[in-house]
């Protein structure tokens, strides 16, 4: 087999028919042997071989369909037995059996198994061309005469030696091909182990060898691998090797430069791509060419690409294929614009969209600072936490508008599926994307400004928990590789700017509240309504209803009325409402009259009609709103100042409350009979206000000599013989929370004395079992709800006053804020002339 001058075949050889891979010099290929030829092939001659001789075989491609490989050999076999004229056609007889050229090899593993029919798998390293010369037998398995056509002596020279530059063409296709094989292995990564040793091998490999070797390392199809094999010639095989090398060295430029590629190159790009696989053509089908793909989805989905090329479009899984090709094309994996900071411009255009929310767009600008100097900025998350219609979506929109970014709005109310933010799995019928993902292929770009609305009324089903799905979005260490089940390839959202608005943040899971940074929006003053209607909400209605300042004319008292009779809220979407059905009742007036503004309407000698009856005939422009034109159109009004009339007997007190829709003023109620002393609670109350009446009935029954308390009947124990009923108004609205301590106190304190408590005065703040007051939340929304309704006093615990620098000056300025330690002080400060006995001190 081997002498000194080289390698020598056996003259000899038994025949494996391989139709699923093709065996090049120097290559190792696995084959699965099933074929009952190759089967006693295998069985015969490698099983019971024991030289080393024995193992070496005739790797030859079958081009006949493997199931009709039957005994047709006899045949054949006569051929070669005829005659010169008829070894001819032999030949071409043989070709269409299997190809006269095939690779001797060694079988360094063999390999058997019964399931699921008995095989044999083969482990083949290819020596050397041959040539069949004749067939010698075909049963059991085939043996044919062969002519060795590679003169493996010369290749065993030195790496660098045997062709050379001095051998004319051959030398210089030679010198070419090794370059480009080492330009190839150069743009692979060094650091894995398999490239490592292929970049060894090729530098100590003869180069006469080298095209053999690379066609069988680089991505070729069975029948360009045929042809670097028919290439007996080692001219013709480097010829035959250079273009699919040189391709592959094109294709992994092309994905290199995937996230360089600009506009101007994109279509060049894209006809290359084209011309190196050629089953992309289906691209040029879809919106968007295929060079904004990220690399890591484009080798995702090109296989999906060539299997849609051949797919019937009648088969269902057609639709689902091109509905997710659809999607993967359409995905801004590069696209994004290009921030446009501008510190001065942002605060003129936040400052004309909204009024007040100071400390809000003071944290905005903020942000927008530190992004115009770091433009790689990670987060942070902002989330705007205040009651309804305070601004919160609008201040998103107008971050956006700053930015010069896309904005989507992501509604999460009542969102319960982890699908809806994750996406479905497309084993799925009906499957989608995420919101996320799908909001991305909606705004076209990378870095959008993604509002997260109401993420507080996130729910949790059977179907998984919403919320823990939006960690990973939320994180920016994580979600540069966020992963949507529909799409299951990493999409980065780290460049995407999440704003996140909640009502209130008792109800966010703490592991979602952690990733976001927390920024209070509370409700309005009336000052502060006023100015906003006056310079945003009328116009704005004006321009939906098709009127003009010359035609209608809401003056600034006009306002107030609707802001303190018809509206009690945090926030203006009420406001705006009222507005609108103002605007509407005078538009019809307008369409009525079909009259145009005077000339001179806006002068102070023009007469302007004032609307006195909502039936009298069209008036003149422009038509003036005032108190008896409100009360026709929007009705008699809805909040009347109440406060003093419900504080004229003892039992009442006047309590703040806070709710995610704003603060609210709370009335407090009791009354005593005869009984056996229970405590009777009604008004929709939660465990934490049940807890604090009985707080409140301990502390007063242990401090009732002091504060000369007494029963019906005068004994020492206000609860002895008498039952207590203790009632909050508004019983179909449920309450709750750590602020009402103060409040019960004082109401049965002024029961138990038959003192009234000040008309003027609410309070709020918890209490302790010896007298503590705690501090409460929500203070600047209680003091705002306090102001609206007229009160004139709030007492506080002590520990609140540094809120109450949130509060407006003008508003501190019409309020007396009385801050308290103790229930002591609170007693004090809620009755007139106080409420301790003169000649007793307190000891708390």
């Amino acid at each position: 087999m081997t002498s000194g001058s080289g390698i020598q075949i056996p003259s000899r050889l038994p025949l494996l028919l391989t139709h699923e891979g093709v065996l090049l010099p120097g290559s190792t290929v696995r084959f699965s042997v099933d074929s009952p030829r190759n089967m006693h092939l295998v069985s015969h001659r490698l099983l019971k071989g024991t030289s080393l001789k024995s193992t070496i075989i005739g790797v030859i491609p079958n081009t006949r369909d493997p199931e009709h490989d039957t005994d047709d050999l006899p045949s054949l076999h006569n051929c070669f037995e005829a005659q010169e004229r008829t070894v001819v056609i032999s030949a071409s007889l043989l070709r269409l059996s299997f190809c006269r050229i095939g690779t001797a090899g060694i079988a360094v593993q063999v390999v058997g198994s019964n399931w699921p029919k008995p095989h044999y798998t083969l482990l083949i390293t290819g020596l050397c061309r041959f040539s069949v010369t004749s067939l010698l037998k075909e049963r059991p398995f085939v043996l044919a005469e062969v002519e060795q056509l590679d003169k493996l002596e010369q290749y065993t020279s030195p790496a660098g030696e045997g062709v050379t530059a001095e051998d004319g063409e051959l030398g210089e296709l030679s010198q070419k091909f090794h370059q480009a094989a080492i330009q190839l292995l150069g743009m692979l990564d060094m650091s894995v182990p398999v490239v490592a040793k292929l970049r060894r091998l090729l530098d100590s490999l003869p180069r006469e060898t080298l095209p053999d070797v690379v066609a069988s390392m680089i991505r070729t199809s069975n029948k360009e691998k045929l042809q670097v094999l028919d290439a007996v010639s080692l001219e013709e095989r480097f010829k035959k090797a250079l273009p699919m090398l040189t391709r592959q060295i094109e294709g992994l430029k092309l994905l290199q430069k995937t996230r360089k590629i600009s506009p101007d190159t994109e279509k060049r790009v894209t006809n290359i791509f084209i011309s190196l696989f050629p089953f992309s053509r289906v691209l040029l089908k879809f919106k968007k060419p295929c060079s904004l793909f990220d690399p890591s989805s484009l080798w995702i989905a090109l296989p999906r690409f060539a299997r849609l090329k051949k797919m019937p479009q009648s088969m269902p899984e057609y639709a689902l294929t091109r509905n997710y090709l659809d999607l993967m094309v359409e995905l801004p994996w590069n696209k994004s614009t290009k921030d446009c900071l501008d510190i001065r411009a942002a605060r003129t255009l936040l400052d004309n969209d909204h009024y007040a929310m100071d400390k809000l767009k003071r944290r905005v600008l903020e942000y927008l600072a530190v992004r115009q100097l770091k433009t790689s900025l990670k987060g942070p998350i902002l989330c705007f936490v205040g009651p309804p219609g305070v601004g919160k979506t609008s201040v998103g929109r107008s971050i956006a508008r700053t930015l010069g970014r896309e904005f989507h709005r992501i509604a999460l109310g009542g969102v319960c599926d982890q699908s809806d933010i994750r996406g479905h799995r497309r084993t799925y019928v009906g499957s989608m994307p995420g919101r996320i993902i799908n909001g991305l292929k909606t705004v076209g770009v990378n870095n959008p400004v993604f509002l997260l609305d109401e993420v507080d009324k996130l729910g949790k089903s059977l179907q998984g928990d919403p919320a823990a799905a939006l960690l990973e979005v939320l994180d920016p260490e994580q979600n540069h590789s966020f992963t949507d089940h529909y799409l299951n390839v990493a999409f980065d959202l780290s460049q995407v700017l999440f704003i996140a608005t909640a009502n209130a943040t008792a109800t966010i899971p703490p592991a979602l509240l952690d990733r976001m940074e927390v920024l209070q929006v509370p409700g309005y003053t009336q000052e502060e309504k006023v100015e906003i209607a006056h310079r945003h909400l009328i116009p704005n209605q004006l321009e939906q209803h098709g009127l003009t300042p010359q035609q209608l004319q809401i003056p600034q008292n006009t306002t107030t009325d609707i802001i303190g009779r018809y509206t009690r809220e945090a926030g203006v979407r009420s406001l705006e409402r009222k507005i609108g059905a103002i605007c509407r009742a005078v538009a019809v007036k307008v369409a009525e009259g079909h009259r145009v503004p005077r000339s001179d309407a806006s002068t102070p000698e023009s007469p302007r009609r004032h609307w006195q009856l909502f039936n009298a005939a069209p008036p003149e422009m422009p038509i003036v709103i005032d108190h008896t034109a409100l009360k026709d159109i929007l009705g008699p009004p809805v909040f009347e100042m109440e406060v003093s009339e419900r504080l004229t007997l003892p039992g009442v007190a006047l309590g703040l409350a806070w709710t995610p829709l704003g603060g609210e003023i709370m009335f407090v109620e009791a009354s005593r009979m005869e009984g056996e002393g229970q405590l009777t609670l009604t008004g929709q109350l939660g465990d934490v206000m049940k807890e604090s009446a009985h707080l409140a009935i301990s502390w007063l029954r242990a401090n009732a000599k002091v504060y000369k308390l007494t029963n019906i009947v005068g004994g020492p124990d206000p609860l002895e013989g008498t039952d207590i009923h203790l009632h909050f108004p508004a019983g179909a609205v449920t309450k709750d929370g750590p602020s009402a301590g103060v409040t019960i106190v004082t109401c049965l304190a002024s029961l138990f004395s038959g003192r009234l408590v000040r008309s003027d005065v609410a309070m709020t703040g918890e209490i302790t079992l010896r007298g503590l007051v705690l501090p409460v939340g929500g203070i600047k929304d209680k003091v705002l709800a306090a102001h609206r309704a007229g009160v004139k006093r709030i007492i506080l615990p002590k520990r609140n006053e540094k809120d109450l620098e949130e509060i407006p000056a003008n508003v501190r300025a019409d309020l007396d804020f009385v801050t308290t330690k103790n229930l002591d002080e609170v007693l004090n400060a809620a009755f007139d002339g106080g409420f301790t006995h003169p000649q007793l001190t307190s000891k708390l």
